[in-house]
């Protein structure tokens, strides 16, 4: 179990691959791709925050993603086609509690890639990284009650359900509900072990 994060994992930025993809740091060309998933309103759509309208508001979030990191604030990885890098996604940890080896985790993909299995090889490759080498000890997503989608992906990795807070978010002029999930490290070993 673990009980302290490995702090160690911020020494230099932790580049995964998969079979298809690899999850890399931010670089400044990535900012045009991340435009365009936060100023999509597909992409957006179970998001619950402002569309991007601007492409300086993208670079300012790749900028702030890369300082989370050198601040060991959190880690944001972009989701890229191992063949040619360009980005795909992202998908990133952060609002880390330390003390309490817990993270919370965002992702998204460009509408374009859905369908394709890319978001399934991230968390199969990204979620053992985040128990076994950064020593969290558990994950939280909170997610959109009408992000069907979403719901099944965390299922599929044994996330539970653990809160349905009603209206307890107000966004665009009227209240939403959160859903809150989350994976403990064991569940996670005892769902994928054989």
């Amino acid at each position: 179990m673990n009980t302290s994060i490995n702090f160690k994992v911020f020494d230099s930025f932790p580049v995964l691959q998969s079979k298809r993809l690899v999850f890399r740091e931010y670089q400044p060309e990535d900012a045009m791709v991340l435009f365009k998933i936060r100023s999509g309103y597909e992409e957006m759509k179970f998001m619950d925050c402002h569309l991007l309208k601007e492409l300086k508001e993208a670079q300012e979030l790749v900028e702030q993603s890369s300082d989370s990191f050198y601040q060991k604030k959190g880690i944001n990885w972009i989701i890229a086609d191992h063949l040619d890098n360009k980005m795909l996604g992202y998908f990133g940890v952060w609002r880390l509690m330390a003390d309490h080896c817990r993270g919370e985790i965002g992702y998204a993909l460009a509408s374009e890639n859905w369908g394709k299995g890319y978001m399934k090889e991230t968390f199969a490759t990204i979620i053992p990284f985040l128990f076994s080498s950064f020593h969290l000890h558990s994950l939280e997503a909170n997610i959109n009650q009408d992000n069907k989608v979403s719901q099944s992906l965390l299922e599929s990795f044994n996330f539970m359900k653990e809160a349905h807070f009603h209206e307890n978010y107000f966004f665009e002029g009227k209240f939403v509900d959160s859903i809150i999930y989350s994976l403990l490290e064991d569940r996670f070993i005892d769902a994928n072990s054989d």
